[in-house]
């Protein structure tokens, strides 16, 4: 297998579709769904009996012959470096060139997809609702959790310094809440008003991208007072504002899902699909790979290629919880007509049937590949 890196230039961004719940809903399209996004659902979409739309799902059996010169183009960065450092622990020989792609995140990657110019991306699992409510015909192929999400979530809630009184999540009432709508960051502000028991109306969402250090720096400066962090920036956060009265709240939300979803271009192109169906091998395999090298994970990826201290990268790892690559996604697609089915009610689309966003011919491809790897560790 032959490898090369490059930037892939998006198309012209789409409008992206914020998420909220159904008591949200008609505040959200009130003030934030402006425009005309319902519209947006996409002529491949199919309406079945229950009112529900979306494509058939895929069926048949994967291919697996993947002819000479087949490329796939893949925005995934971090399983990249995984294979990287891995070296011959992971045997990434997959018989066709890959092409690593410099994009990650649900816009910029749904927009490559729209341009043509990306075969399969990793994102969590609210950008293919999206893509397919705006159009675009895409399939999740491969899904990972945390076994232990409750106790090592994604994301804590800061709260900024000089805010008082807010503990928990019944407290943000009445306070300005930074919010990224259709990004998981959006998602999990909005579940948290569900779960406090909250209106859209008894806070303020303060729309801001959640991109680097967006969040903690608006925190610090005033501009809001609630903004959901994730990564190391809980742990930078609470250490430079903790003595001035800055601070973190759990949500106690799922907030882990993590997922391969390529454009049915792809799953169409038998070369392009048989690729795939070996990449998602590798993708599963890495995964438990990093889980089991977290020396080798800290120094090559968090220090030497993400520029982070040693103190950070192991913070990382200790919060990273314990992959969890399920053989089974019954459970994982019912949690993701939830998800759907909260989000069509809050923009007016009509609800997608869950199932026919997951391709599930994948799903025992990664169990047997899960199942290889975990012998070999063993041996």
């Amino acid at each position: 297998m032959s490898t090369r890196t490059r930037r892939t230039r998006p198309a012209p961004r789409t409008a992206a579709l914020p998420a909220a719940r159904p008591r949200l809903a008609a505040a959200v399209l009130a003030t934030v769904l402006t425009g005309t996004l319902a519209a947006c659902s996409g002529a491949s979409a199919q309406t079945t009996g229950d009112g529900r739309t979306g494509a058939p799902a895929a069926t048949g059996e994967l291919p697996t012959e993947i002819p000479a010169g087949t490329t796939l183009v893949i925005g995934d960065p971090t399983t990249q470096k995984a294979v990287e450092i891995a070296g011959d622990d992971l045997d990434a020989d997959l018989g066709f060139e890959i092409e690593w792609a410099n994009v990650s995140g649900g816009p910029a990657t749904t927009e490559a997809f729209r341009a043509g110019s990306l075969d399969v991306g990793a994102v969590a699992d609210i950008p293919p609702i999206h893509a397919t409510w705006t159009g675009l015909d895409v399939r999740i192929v491969a899904a990972s959790y945390r076994e232990d999400w409750a106790d090592f979530p994604i994301y804590e809630f800061g709260v900024a310094p000089g805010v008082e009184g807010v503990d928990s999540l019944e407290d943000f009432r009445g306070h300005r809440i930074a919010y990224s709508p259709g990004q998981a960051q959006g998602v999990i502000v909005l579940r948290a008003l569900q779960e406090a028991g909250l209106d859209l109306d008894d806070v303020e969402l303060v729309e801001l991208p959640s991109t680097g250090d967006v969040y903690p720096t608006a925190l610090a400066a005033g501009e809001v007072d609630v903004a959901p962090l994730g990564g190391v920036q809980i742990a930078r956060y609470v250490d430079q504002y903790g003595e001035d009265g800055g601070n973190t709240v759990t949500h106690g939300l799922r907030d882990d899902p993590s997922v391969l979803y390529a454009p049915t271009s792809t799953l169409d192109d038998p070369a392009k699909a048989a690729a795939l169906r070996a990449y998602v091998r590798l993708w599963a395999q890495a995964k438990l790979w990093v889980e089991d090298h977290p020396d080798a994970w800290v120094q090559g990826y968090y220090v030497a290629d993400q520029g982070l201290s040693e103190e950070d990268g192991r913070y990382l790892v200790e919060h990273a919880g314990t992959p969890d690559v399920p053989a089974d996604w019954t459970d994982a697609i019912e949690r993701h007509q939830e998800t759907i089915d909260l989000l069509a009610e809050a923009t007016g689309n009509e609800p997608l049937d869950a199932p026919d966003l997951w391709d599930q011919r994948f799903a025992p491809v990664i169990a047997e590949a899960v199942e290889e790897y975990r012998a070999g560790a063993g041996s």
